[in-house]
């Protein structure tokens, strides 16, 4: 019993880390209509800088750094490509988001080389034994961390001028405009939010027990896309939920391998992306996506 309680900790611990990516994506699509297919590098990016300024400037401001930066390629991704780009089709600006993806990766794995690089955290491998069960000092930041920062930006979302001007854009964007919403901001700051956060997630996916932010970090990211797309590409709520199901799911798998030999190894990389399946055959739209009605 001890081991499946350890297991959801972990799961939902990594599973907010994950809703903190997928709420990325979520973000740029309701402000934009664009899959950002680029979000793994700023996440690259936002690690990078932390773990190679961290001992020279210390943990806090080198995370700081960290997600300045990650929020300042996004904002200028958004700047000097997609709104250069001239394309009013969004999925030709999806595959646009992937040729920068491949650019920043590989210019950060170049940089990283064979390093296994460390962010500094102050949790180290400490372990916290609570009813019996061990639980990381860093699974527990991240879901204190994680939980706090979904909490602040829904908050922002409902009550904020530029939580409104977004679920504007969102709706209709033409409207938006034409009441006086600056649509160009709008985009600007989903770009810099995106970014911010995917700096954050960063830090809790390459602390222990993970040995550290590697030429392969940039994978991680990935698996919160199965998260947005199960929870809805345009749907908040639907990015913590994937997120949590996402988690836990690899969590369960990964912890039970023995009992699941029929998967075959590895099956807890590859679950995330069953389940999202399975969810899409049902619901196209995602759990909490907007289904589009059309007259036929």
């Amino acid at each position: 019993m001890s081991t499946f309680v350890e297991l959801v900790v972990n799961g939902v611990s990594v599973g907010a880390v994950y809703a903190l990516i997928a709420l990325g994506f979520v973000i740029i699509f309701k402000a934009t209509e664009v899959v950002n297919f680029a979000h793994a590098s700023l996440l690259l990016v936002g690690g990078y800088v932390t773990a190679v300024l961290h001992d020279d400037i210390g943990f806090l401001p080198a995370l700081g750094a960290g997600i300045g930066t990650a929020a300042l390629a996004g904002a200028l991704i958004e700047v000097l490509v997609l709104r250069r780009a001239r394309v009013e089709n969004h999925a030709v600006l999806a595959i646009v988001t992937i040729g920068v993806d491949i650019m920043m990766t590989t210019e950060l794995t170049r940089r990283i080389g064979t390093e296994v690089l460390s962010l500094g955290d102050p949790w180290q491998s400490r372990i916290v034994t609570i009813g019996g069960v061990g639980i990381a000092e860093t699974r527990i930041a991240a879901l204190a961390v994680a939980s706090l920062l979904i909490t602040a930006f829904l908050l922002a979302f409902r009550y904020t001028p530029w939580g409104v001007a977004m679920r504007a854009a969102a709706e209709d964007g033409e409207a938006a405009a034409l009441m006086g919403i600056r649509l160009t901001r709008v985009s600007l700051g989903a770009w810099a939010v995106a970014g911010a956060l995917a700096a954050v997630a960063a830090l809790f996916l390459t602390v222990f027990p993970t040995p550290g932010l590697d030429r392969s970090t940039s994978f991680a990211a990935m698996k919160a896309f199965p998260a947005a797309i199960l929870g809805g590409l345009d749907s908040t709520t639907g990015a913590l939920a994937g997120g949590l199901i996402v988690g836990l799911t690899e969590s369960l798998v990964t912890g039970y391998q023995g009992q699941l030999d029929f998967m075959g190894r590895g099956a807890g990389d590859v679950a995330p992306f069953l389940v999202m399946l399975l969810v899409l055959l049902v619901r196209p739209a995602g759990l909490f996506g907007t289904r589009e009605l059309s007259r036929v």
